[in-house]
């Protein structure tokens, strides 16, 4: 039987993963999010890149101060392989997507945990291989749903937690993830997570 992975989503890009080893894995706390603020035991910090909606640089020191052990890694300076409380994780190095060609763009680094979970960020990169739980980029200023569609069947996950929905309407989150759980591949559940509920997946 497969061990679950809790996932807690904390809104927008922040999400919580407790593995099956006891290792707990914090990704973008970012300024859209919030109920991450007053997390302890945390063995990592993940940040995919320096955009505010994932990298809140007021709030990160409380969340720093109260895990003094935890590791903090940001695109910058991510190795492309590290090791987090025996759990391996591969850093994929790449850009942020195109908002639009005027624009100066970011470096975005998505993060893969084993075989159990992926983080893209602000990006369509593909897990490396097959992956359980992709968490998956539903709404912003450089995506359409039809690309969220086509990432999601090209990476064809067990299991898709949508993320990155903050700057969506209610009604248009809701729209977004009907059309995401009609249209995945076969095999792929969409999960739609509540708002600061650890579950089990």
């Amino acid at each position: 039987m497969t061990e679950k992975v809790r996932i807690t989503h904390y809104g927008h890009a922040c999400v919580l993963a407790e593995l099956p080893n006891g290792t707990r894995v914090l990704f973008d706390p970012g300024t859209y999010s919030d109920g991450f603020e007053d997390l302890a035991g945390l063995d990592a910090v993940l940040v995919t890149h320096e955009h505010p909606d994932h990298f809140d640089a007021e709030r990160l020191p409380r969340l720093v101060k109260a895990n003094p052990d935890a590791r903090v890694v940001t695109a910058a300076d991510a190795d492309e392989s590290l090791t987090v409380a025996g759990a391996i994780v591969q850093a994929d190095h790449g850009v942020h997507a195109v908002v639009h060609p005027a624009l100066p763009n970011v470096a975005n680094t998505a993060y893969q945990v084993g075989d159990l979970l992926f983080h893209p960020g602000d990006s369509f990169t593909l897990p490396r291989g097959p992956v359980r739980i992709l968490l998956l980029p539903v709404g912003g200023p450089w995506m359409k749903l039809a690309e969220a569609v086509d990432y999601l069947r090209a990476a064809a996950p067990e299991i898709a937690v949508p993320i990155h929905q903050a700057g969506l309407a209610g009604i248009h989150q809701q729209l977004h993830y009907q059309v995401l759980g009609k249209l995945a591949p076969s095999g792929t559940s969409v999960r739609v997570l509540d708002h600061g509920v650890t579950t089990a997946l």
